[in-house]
This record gives C-alpha cells, structure tokens and sequence, in this order.
C-alpha cells in the first residue's frame, strides 16, 4: 500500500489520523448543540407542543440530527483506528474554507477545550460574528 501523501503549500503536513479524530471530536460538538436545542423547544412550547403532529416532527428531526451526527463521528473514529500514523495531508485549502474561528482553530491544532458554546453562559449573552 501507498503513503498518502499531498505535497504541502504554506503548511506542514498533518497526520490524517490526528486530523480525523478532531473531526470527531466537533461532530460530537455538533451533536451535543443540537441536543440541547429539543428541552429549549419544550420549554418556551410547553406540553402542548408534544401534542402538535407539526412539532413532533420537528422533535424527531433534531432526534435524527443528533443520531445521525453521533453516527458520522463513530463510522470516523472507527476506520481512523485503520489509517496508518505515516499517512499524512495538507490543510491548507481546507481550513481555508472553515469560516467560524473556534472550530478553525480545533481543526487546526486541535488545542480547543470543551464546546463551542459553553452552559456557563449566562443567559441573553451572545457573540457577535
């Protein structure tokens, strides 16, 4: 079998294993965001939104998101484990087109802790971007 390798530009060369598993890691992210929208929804809706044929869709569609998200991130963290250390990849073009600065960041070094939006924010802040 062959190294993959692609030639840098302005960057070092990542190993794909390294890279793969940070993608992991804001998959998982993703998930847990998604996650917390569904009680938010159930707070300001009430009991009667899990009586609205409309709204139990909406419910099972973030259901699915999160489901399905979790499911990318196992499908990549598990064919990782099969990636030869020496395969690695330029990220060059690709972080370029990351636009949110945090996630830039984690996938670039991998140095970001915890999630993108914290539960110690108080409520009514925000960031502007």
């Amino acid at each position: 079998m062959t190294d993959l390798h692609v030639q840098p530009s302005l960057s070092e060369d990542e190993k794909l294993p390294d890279v793969l598993m940070r993608v992991v890691t804001e998959l998982h992210d993703v998930a847990y965001l998604i996650e917390r929208i569904e009680p938010q929804l159930l707070e300001l809706g009430g009991e009667s939104v899990l009586q609205s044929p409309d709204s139990m869709k909406v419910l099972q569609g973030i259901d699915l998101a999160v489901q399905k998200t979790r499911g990318l991130a196992e499908f990549i963290d598990t064919i990782t484990a099969d990636i030869p250390d020496n395969w690695t990849v330029d990220l060059t073009t690709a972080l370029s087109l990351v636009k949110l600065a945090e996630m830039h960041k984690a996938l670039s070094s991998g140095m970001r802790h915890g999630h993108s939006q914290p539960l110690s924010k108080a409520a009514g802040d925000f960031d502007f971007f």
